[in-house]
């Protein structure tokens, strides 16, 4: 791959990945940088690997898988140093809970998303994985308007399924530009996220259908 012709768009999303983060932080906490203090930086952290979800997305379209895998990586890097620093230092705080969570769904969604438009990954596994992701999520809103505040942690195997998510764009990205894999690793890849989608959704279905049953529905 020519990474070199794509440097010039690289720097021109970088110098716009700063201008929307700077932009972002005063318009959503009403500060300026220089106000910002240091138990703010996981929540910035977790802005700016939201704002990444933009340059990978544009990289995968023009076909610098290279790149795209180069700043998939630094994000997961910083969903790391992030949860670090909160945990480490106590800098959690609601915003972070949703940001954090927030910032990686959308980049594995997207990634799902181009990769399957562009026929590297088949279509019914990235329908079963937007269509679990709906359900979840929209399980969750209705069950703490109807029933009662959601206090819910990953379950085991959807920790597992959003780890082979990543295995599996990262292993379709170095595919793609970087270096051919094995046909059987991707398939092997392919199916066993397939599988811990179908087992992680149904459980949780399962988990907090029981709950709301138990429960009862709020009046009114």
């Amino acid at each position: 791959m020519e990474f070199r012709a794509a440097r010039p768009a690289i720097q021109t999303w970088t110098v716009r990945f700063q201008q929307a983060s700077i932009s972002t932080l005063r318009s959503r906490c009403g500060v300026g940088v220089r106000d910002v203090k240091l138990k703010d930086l996981p929540n910035l952290i977790s802005v700016v690997r939201l704002i990444a979800v933009i340059p990978v997305v544009y990289l995968l379209l023009v076909g610098e898988f290279g790149w795209a895998l180069a700043i998939f990586a630094a994000a997961g890097v910083s969903d790391g140093v992030d949860g670090f620093l909160a945990k480490h230092y106590g800098w959690q705080s609601h915003l972070g809970g949703i940001l954090d969570p927030l910032a990686d769904k959308t980049l594995l969604v997207c990634c799902f998303l181009v990769l399957g438009a562009l026929g590297l990954l088949p279509v019914w596994l990235v329908l079963a994985v937007i269509f679990r992701d709906l359900v979840i999520v929209g399980g969750a809103v209705l069950y703490n308007y109807q029933v009662e505040e959601v206090q819910a942690a990953p379950l085991p195997v959807s920790k597992l399924n959003t780890l082979l998510q990543i295995l599996l764009v990262v292993a379709v990205m170095m595919d793609a530009g970087l270096y051919s894999l094995p046909t059987a690793l991707l398939e092997i890849l392919i199916w066993a996220c397939f599988v811990t989608v179908v087992v992680s959704g149904s459980q949780y279905v399962w988990i907090w259908g029981r709950k709301a049953w138990r429960q009862g529905w709020r009046r009114g």
